[in-house]
């Protein structure tokens, strides 16, 4: 007996939007393990540097944070890529600065 309806993946296989969503997805997700695996990393690392701490020195020393400070750089780049900038701007920030600047040279112009 033959099936009526299509899976999901069969009907939106083709489908061009179903594709770049499942790419999207793919990123995200792909952040998300990032991010938890720097989680785990650096409390590791913050476990290890309590351990070997020495009687009567402080934690705050740079190479305590060396890790966490730079994987975080390449952690915020990899989330402005998968997220995009709008995150910080806002989705419709460019259109608004286009009109700033027309409206700014067009009253220029006249006066």
């Amino acid at each position: 007996m033959r099936r009526k309806y299509k899976s999901w993946e069969e009907q939106y296989s083709s489908d061009s939007r179903y594709e770049e969503a499942a790419k999207r997805v793919k990123r995200i997700k792909g952040f998300y393990t990032h991010l938890m695996i720097y989680l785990l990393v650096n409390l590791f690392i913050v476990f290890l540097n309590f351990r070997d701490l020495k009687v009567g020195e402080s934690y705050f020393q740079f190479k305590n944070f060396f890790t966490a400070i730079c994987w975080g750089i390449g952690l915020l780049a990899h989330g402005l890529r998968v997220f995009g900038y709008d995150f910080f701007f806002g989705g419709d920030w460019e259109a608004r600065k286009i009109k700033e600047f027309m409206e700014k040279e067009k009253n220029e112009k006249w006066e």
